[in-house]
């Protein structure tokens, strides 16, 4: 659902196609004349980074090391998995993410470091000469082998984060860094910690964000940059498929398997899994289409929620029409309302609507042949529920709802009883999204600061992956984004992959 962002449809700059995303480092070179010459190589099907790098150390007056790396001003947030290729000869041999002022050898810099031997910490060089000192210029983090590593820029601190698989981002510490410049470098890095020695390492699931201000209205201020993925919800392997500096939202994974659909300025355009040319699906009339949107389980009709101009509450409606495209047909004659589920009957649809007047939000049921629909909610002022979705075997609808002050998953019979808390943890977690399989729930995890009853744009969120027979959470995606996200259905038909948007500024 997306009242608070009816201008999405309305902006007038036409959509800025690229190709397939590459390698996102602009500079490659050894820092401090190492003995042996290091390396990168990016494999561009799996879009992970392989460096190949010696030197003696990041320590002392001065280092020796490779990078790969880009020149940034401002505010930044560096996300992404390393791991060491084999044994290693020195268990002091490091990689990770680093911030410096300048590619010379004594220059200040800040990392955020993974060693050999599971080591993880902060390092920092405050003064360019300066002996690094032990303890005073390090954070070392709770526990060994972290995977997930993160280091942001807010102003002059230098924040680390760092997570195990399936656990949220951990923060290591934070430093204040008054003599890096406004424009740094920031890349990825290896040393051996040995000058006789080259050691390698993997990268993978590499985003380099450009976050917004607090209180940030994108609705006056501008959109962010979109990134459409798509990821092995075992793995966490994610690729990136399309960039561009327009707005787009919610994919759909495609019947077949081989295209997802999503929503830019008001219409509909699908694009192959591995990337390529878009291609504009007509919705007939349907020109202001929200990111309200899917497919039937049968994979013969799609739902859409289109504005309908001069009607209550923005006018959101919901319409079906064919897959493959066509003149759409009216379900909701009552505004707003916004899709979110197919029955698995393919004849009726779930949605969240405010009617009567009244500001808040409740689950209907309706068949797209006609006919009253059905409130399966009956929520009080301050109370909200959202992304309806049916099991495939029809016994259960999943929602968010925030009914004990919190935005949690819930799932309740088709006639609205039964209703079972399945979350219960600090998070506001939207938008639940079953496989068809029927066996997992995959969903978004807002921070606990942020409103319950609210699903902003461009926040540290969480994709967080649960059996539907229960069981604990676990994270699967580290990203900047919120809504338009993940907000409709978006499973790949053999229940392993799911697609989504993350966010970015230039």
């Amino acid at each position: 659902m997306k009242p608070a962002a009816l201008l999405l449809f309305c902006m007038l700059s036409s959509p800025a196609f690229s190709q397939q995303p590459a390698d996102i480092f602009r500079f490659n070179r050894d820092i401090g004349s190492p003995k042996l010459a290091g390396s990168s190589a990016y494999d561009e099907v799996s879009q992970t980074y392989t460096l190949s790098g010696s030197g003696y150390n990041i320590w002392f007056e001065r280092d020796e090391f490779h990078y790969l790396f880009n020149e940034l001003k401002g505010d930044f947030i560096l996300t992404a998995n390393f791991s060491f290729v084999g044994e290693g000869v020195d268990p002091h041999r490091k990689v990770g993410w680093m911030v410096r002022a300048s590619d010379d050898e004594q220059d200040v810099h800040c990392s955020a470091v993974l060693h050999g031997d599971g080591l993880t910490l902060m390092q920092c060089r405050p003064l360019r000469g300066a002996f690094m000192r032990d303890p005073q210029d390090q954070i070392f983090a709770p526990k060994p082998n972290y995977q997930i590593i993160q280091l942001e820029r807010s102003g002059k601190a230098l924040i680390m984060r760092a997570a195990h698989p399936g656990e949220p981002l951990l923060l290591i510490g934070k430093k204040e860094m008054e003599n890096l410049p406004n424009e740094v470098l920031a890349g990825i890095f290896i040393s051996s910690h040995n000058p006789e020695v080259v050691e390698q390492a993997r990268i993978w699931n590499v985003r380099i964000d450009r976050p917004v201000a607090d209180g940030y209205d994108p609705n006056t201020e501008g959109w962010l940059g979109c990134r459409l993925e798509t990821m092995n919800v075992f793995n966490g392997v994610r690729r990136v498929i399309y960039e561009t500096e327009d707005r787009f939202e919610a994919p759909n994974w495609m019947p077949d398997g081989k295209k997802l659909l999503f929503n830019m300025d008001g219409l509909l355009y699908k694009i192959p899994v591995e990337g390529g040319d878009l291609e504009l699906l007509n919705t007939g009339f349907a020109n202001r289409n929200n990111n309200d949107h899917g497919i039937s389980f049968n994979g013969k009709l799609l739902a859409i929620s289109h504005h309908r101009e001069g009607m209550p509450g923005g006018g959101s409606t919901v319409y079906v029409l064919p897959l493959e495209g066509g003149e759409p047909q009216l379900v909701t004659k009552e505004t707003p309302s916004y899709w979110h589920g197919w029955a698995p009957n393919n004849k009726e649809v779930v949605y969240v609507a405010q009617r009567e007047g009244s500001p808040v939000y409740n689950i209907y049921r309706k068949s797209i042949d006609g006919g009253a629909e059905v409130a399966l909610t009956d929520n009080k002022p301050g109370e909200h529920v959202d992304g309806c979705e049916y099991s495939p075997d029809g016994r259960c609808i999943y929602y968010n709802g925030s009914q004990t002050g919190a935005m949690q998953l819930w799932r309740m019979k088709p006639d609205g009883s039964g209703k079972e808390q399945l979350t219960f943890d600090e998070y506001n977690d939207w938008f639940p999204h079953i496989s068809p399989d029927g066996k997992w729930i995959a969903f978004i995890s807002f921070p606990p600061d942020i409103e319950f009853n609210s699903h902003p744009s461009y926040k540290r969120v969480m994709l967080r992956l649960m059996p539907t027979a229960g069981g604990a959470p676990r994270v699967i995606g580290y990203l900047y984004g919120g809504q338009g996200t993940i907000n409709v259905p978006s499973w790949s038909p053999d229940s392993k992959q799911i697609a989504f948007v993350s966010n970015s500024g230039k």
